[in-house]
């Protein structure tokens, strides 16, 4: 991780390709094209990789996560539960749908603590989106159980953790519908992208109709002539970026290969430090392997030991200072900035996002480091990096 390491001929030669068309419009121009649709390509590859039914490209993760919620009939004044460890994307497009984010505990894996959902279920409760964070998955099986329990949709924000299985099944796909950002830094990446995954026809065609204005895209080669069964948006993916994501997407059996060599060979050289033990992870052969996370005893000697990595030069995200990634430091949430009035502050009972009190989610992360796995190490820099490591524990 990420994808960009290895940008070689295949993406070059699939950028040309469009270049060549002059058609980098995802619809239409068939006559012009010369065969290539890269991103219906793209799409299939998709679900050939995750086994999912369908599959529909958008211009980024959380655009993605937006045409996810409007497919399902996700909005105003619905309750959406969520982990306070993602990316912002997954709370503002919950927000972005007039609908109210709600967030549980995180447990060990990182992930939303499906123990402790029944905390935060309320009678406006719609749905859960678990964040399959750091290239690993949830406990997804058993938060599927308290939502089929519960009556709730479940949606999964996989956009980390693309290549990610649990027993051989691909995250992304025990939900109604399951979101992957290709953005400039993940395991697959076109410069800007994302997609969609489901197994349920109508959740697709209206997936489908929301990222592109509402057209049907039944007019054929005429645009003009698609009808608009519903209201929709420009969420659209080009197909420059399409190429480059189909050319990365071929290569992630390689990726995955990589990643899990050299993340493997950092967490066994850690094995026998006494203080460290390691992120919990449900299905250790489904990781994806894009980050090995681990904690220590106490937030004081997280800190003291995050500080003497970096001076090894061997840095990892300390999340609970992390500005994007971790409730504590989103103030913009909390005070509720905005450039426009969003559709969720219609709502009657919006909850005071100062005041959310997540006190096991607070010691996970204040113990948690992760360090990113990288795929253009070579044996040396695996050996130095170890070596590094080792020094960084016993200063």
């Amino acid at each position: 991780m990420p994808g960009f390491e290895i940008f070689g001929e295949e993406e070059r030669k699939s950028v040309t390709d469009v270049l060549d068309t002059g058609v980098l419009f995802r619809y239409g121009f068939e006559g012009a094209r010369k065969g290539h649709f890269k991103a219906l390509e793209f799409e299939k590859k998709l679900c050939e990789v995750t086994g999912a039914g369908y599959s529909h490209l958008c211009s980024s993760g959380t655009a993605a996560l937006s045409t996810a919620m409007a497919a399902c009939g996700i909005g105003a004044g619905d309750e959406v539960i969520v982990p306070p460890f993602t990316f912002v994307a997954t709370f503002e497009a919950v927000m972005n749908a007039g609908a109210v984010p709600v967030f549980g505990e995180i447990d060990e894996t990182l992930c939303l603590d499906p123990d402790r959902l029944k905390d935060v279920i309320s009678p406006r409760t719609k749905a859960v989106i678990p964040v399959h964070m750091c290239g690993s998955m949830a406990r997804i099986t058993e938060i599927k159980a308290v939502c089929d329990a519960n009556g709730l949709l479940l949606l999964e924000d996989a956009c980390q953790s693309l290549g990610a299985t649990f027993q051989g099944k691909a995250v992304g796909t025990f939900g109604l519908a399951g979101c992957f950002s290709f953005d400039a830094v993940k395991t697959v990446t076109c410069g800007e992208g994302g997609g969609i995954i489901t197994n349920e026809k109508e959740v697709y065609l209206k997936a489908d109709q929301y990222a592109d204005h509402g057209h049907d895209h039944l007019g054929g080669a005429d645009r003009g002539a698609d009808d608009h069964p519903i209201i929709g948006t420009n969420f659209r993916i080009s197909e420059l970026n399409a190429a480059v994501g189909l050319a990365q997407l071929n290569k992630l059996d390689r990726i995955l290969e990589i990643q899990r060599k050299n993340k493997y060979a950092l967490k066994n050289a850690m094995a026998d430090i006494p203080e460290v033990t390691f992120r919990y992870i449900p299905d250790a052969s489904g990781d994806s392997a894009t980050f090995l996370s681990f904690f220590l005893p106490t937030e004081d000697r997280t800190r003291q030991v995050a500080e003497k990595l970096a001076e090894n030069n061997v840095g990892c995200a300390y999340w609970y200072d992390n500005n994007w990634h971790y409730l504590k430091k989103w103030h913009h949430l909390k005070q509720m900035k905005r450039s426009a009035k969003l559709p969720v502050e219609l709502c009657d009972a919006l909850p005071d996002y100062n005041k959310v009190d997540l006190p096991e989610s607070d010691n996970i992360m204040k113990r948690t480091l992760s360090m990113q796995i990288m795929l253009s190490w070579t044996q040396k820099d695996i050996e130095d990096r170890i070596e590094s490591i080792m020094k960084s524990f016993k200063e």
